[in-house]
């Protein structure tokens, strides 16, 4: 007899963003004539560059052809792809212990960072740094690590809070916690907070010594404009012993509909198995993708190869350069409002707390029916976000100039 996965009917009936989506549908369909300003999801609004639509020409012609056509190609990604992210990526940057053997291609970042908990022994507890991006949890629950749910948390989670009266920076896991998995995400979804490399080589060191895997969400480092903020993980010594580092093109180069990024797995980095015998991750993520992943299609990752000519440098620079325009207009409205804000400096992202004692999702209606602005409520990423709400700085240029002018009459809307 069949029997379902019974850890699905544990999780929450629908997903952060399913909720979001069919609130706005249902706003939409009650009042026709608003216009929604969309500032809750993280999808972006500029076009591919264009070196990218360029090399995907080129490549879909080369499929056209007996000579130049490309059938299954390696599950880890084709070397041209992996050489160039290992170049510019980590050894200009002066990593130089990553090399295109530590270089996964994946077909985003979310993707990776749920399947990577195929390689965690049972018995493995995860540690999740929260407000946090709801995969971490999710991928773990499903897996069968969740434990039970306890007033808001999992029982076989240990949950790492960051609160505002620490900026939303993590502790350290104290005496008596376990955590065995780490996942950080720098630049911070949803909060939009950094880390400086003291602080980060803190977490390596605690992982070293606790014997620790980080998983290490870079999806946003190209935000990062701060001097002295830590690019990679790997940038903290001892990191290549410890941590994976997850990142994508999406949010820098409209990839959101291409689908591609990679995953950092170095070669250095070696745990045990149950029976003491010696375990690469390295070898053991390989044999994994091998397994359940046929790899990026070519094309695609000759889209992704042309972000690493000047042309594609150039316009990611652009890109990132506009949506933070966007999100320091939104902070900067927020702050002239009055409200709490965290983030939009090296992070497309903007925190915020109004001065009101609803909860999230209460103040996610109140925007949304009073200002035909949509948001994601920060409860949707841990206890820690309830009463804070999420916008991007994804949308045009224009339609963030509309929202600030409607978030000036902030003190209508809550």
């Amino acid at each position: 007899m069949f029997i379902a996965n019974q850890n699905f009917n544990r999780l929450p009936e629908s997903y952060l963003f399913s909720d979001v989506a069919r609130k706005i549908k249902d706003f939409r369909e009650a009042n026709p004539e608003s216009k929604v300003i969309r500032m809750d999801i993280g999808d972006v609004s500029l076009p591919l560059p264009e070196c990218v639509v360029e090399a995907m020409s080129r490549a879909a012609a080369e499929m056209g052809q007996s000579a130049s056509f490309h059938g299954y190609g390696p599950e880890q990604g084709y070397h041209f792809l992996r050489e160039a992210v290992a170049e510019t990526d980590y050894r200009s940057r002066g990593i130089k212990g990553i090399s295109a053997d530590d270089i996964f291609i994946s077909d985003g970042a979310k993707s990776d960072l749920a399947n990577l908990g195929d390689i965690f022994g049972s018995g493995v507890r995860p540690a999740v740094v929260t407000p946090a991006y709801p995969v971490y949890i999710d991928s773990n629950v499903l897996a069968g690590r969740g434990g039970i749910p306890e007033n808001g948390r999992w029982s076989g989670i240990s949950f790492l809070p960051a609160r505002p009266e620490s900026a939303f920076l993590p502790p350290l896991p104290h005496r008596g916690v376990t955590a065995d998995v780490i996942y950080l995400c720098y630049p911070n979804n949803p909060t939009g907070t950094v880390l400086s490399l003291d602080k980060l080589q803190k977490w390596v060191d605690y992982a070293l010594a606790n014997k620790s895997l980080i998983i290490y969400d870079s999806a946003y480092e190209a935000y990062i404009s701060t001097p002295g903020i830590p690019h990679s993980i790997y940038e903290a010594e001892g990191a290549d012993k410890c941590a994976i580092e997850v990142r994508s093109f999406s949010k820098t180069a409209g990839f959101t509909g291409v689908r591609c990024g990679y995953t950092v797995v170095p070669r250095s980095l070696e745990f045990t198995f149950i029976d003491g015998t010696k375990a690469s991750l390295n070898r053991i993520w390989c044999r994994r993708q091998c397994t359940k992943f046929n790899g990026v299609g070519y094309v695609v990752q000759r889209a992704a190869e042309a972000l690493y000519t000047p042309e594609g440098r150039e316009a990611i620079r652009r890109n990132v350069a506009y949506y933070m325009d966007n999100a320091a207009l939104l902070r900067s409205a927020l702050l002239g409002i009055g409200a709490d804000v965290v983030g939009g400096v090296d992070a497309p992202y903007v925190w915020f707390r109004p001065k009101s004692e609803l909860d999230s999702w209460q103040l996610f209606d109140r925007l949304l029916h009073r200002a035909a602005i949509s948001s994601t409520p920060g409860v949707g990423f841990g206890k820690e976000g309830d009463g804070w709400l999420r916008l991007t700085g994804f949308n045009t240029a224009a339609l963030t100039s509309e929202a600030c002018s409607r978030l000036s009459h902030i003190n209508d809307i809550f």
